[in-house]
């Protein structure tokens, strides 16, 4: 690790400032990846301003919109009342996110903004777009059983770490980002950036602006919602494939769907398509898998990852099916 200026900010708008000001600094909150590529010497920052002290870990809101500050833990968001009674697919997600060690320390924001796993961006001695803009994609003719079958390039198959990212993209979540002077909000289904030919880019951050809240959605009551996560071991692994998923079924119909994809995307993955399918159908196996079809529809698999493009398919069939014979 090289050597780095350490600030910690007292204000919002003094921690913006310390950002904007300087070209290579860094905002560091929870830390719990950005402090590993530091390690690496893959994030390489000569000032880290410190914003884990900002009165910015209160959750609010009304009966429509939960109101998160981006410095809440994934602990104690998990924990929330409002999200157990209301927001089951997200507690689920936070609690098969981490271990409850990191749990305790990772804020809301910074899980939103974590980089891939992919093993060639984490290891400066291998070709990486995403890390060296130009330099190639190691993972296209290396090992690549984790990497994406939706949103990919030529110039990158990396996929999209967050599990929480999913269930937030399938309810409409936005969050609110401040810059120096100016306030906006932008939906995650707008936030974040399919690799394309500049993988670097990953969201539409710019340097200087920070997440200081998210606001989501509130279920409407009745509503059944839940998140599967199909990984290789049960403890502390990232996705295969996700999905999270809520559906109002009223009188034998599914009256409205959310439906989200993680894992086998390079973006939290949404399905538009899927939950106009889902929508004023009986909740049968025959329109979960013609959902399940139009989620993976465009997927396309590299010779190690193929399979998720089927497990993607059954995943969805599976957590539509579980929320259906929900009593």
């Amino acid at each position: 690790m090289r050597s780095f200026t350490y600030v910690r900010a007292t204000g919002v708008d003094e921690a913006i400032a310390e950002v904007s000001a300087d070209p290579e600094a860094a905002f560091l909150a929870g830390g719990t990846t950005q402090v590993d590529l530091m390690k690496d010497e893959v994030f390489r920052p000569l000032k880290v301003v410190d914003i884990t002290r900002l009165p910015l870990r209160e959750v609010s809101g009304d009966d429509d919109t939960l109101i998160v500050g981006a410095l809440t833990t994934m602990e104690e968001l998990a924990a929330h009342d409002v999200v157990a009674r209301r927001l089951p697919l997200v507690r689920q997600a936070l609690l098969l996110g981490a271990s409850p060690q990191l749990r305790h320390m990772a804020t809301v924001g910074g899980n939103l903004l974590q980089r891939t796993r992919c093993r060639y961006f984490r290891d400066p001695s291998t070709a990486c777009n995403k890390r060296d803009p130009g330099a190639g994609c190691a993972a296209l003719d290396g090992f690549h059983r984790m990497h994406a079958v939706l949103g990919a390039s030529s110039w990158c198959v990396a996929t999209h770490a967050s599990d929480v990212a999913v269930p937030l993209t399938a309810l409409g979540a936005s969050v609110r980002i401040r810059g120096q002077g100016a306030e906006r909000m932008v939906p995650l289904t707008e936030f974040y950036r399919v690799p394309g030919e500049t993988p670097q880019v990953e969201n539409v951050l710019e340097h200087g602006e920070m997440i200081t809240h998210l606001e989501i959605p509130l279920l409407p009551r009745g509503t059944r919602s839940g998140y599967l996560k199909v990984r290789d071991r049960a403890s502390y692994e990232f996705a295969l494939a996700s999905v999270a998923a809520a559906l109002l079924i009223d009188g034998g119909t599914i009256r409205a769907a959310h439906l989200a994809l993680g894992g086998v995307g390079t973006v939290p993955w949404r399905v538009p398509r899927a939950e106009e399918l889902l929508r004023g159908a009986a909740p049968d196996r025959e329109v979960f898998a013609a959902a399940a079809e139009a989620a993976l529809s465009g997927a396309v698999g590299l010779p190690g990852n193929g399979f998720k493009i089927e497990l993607g398919r059954r995943a969805v069939v599976r957590m539509l099916s579980i929320l259906s014979e929900e009593s």
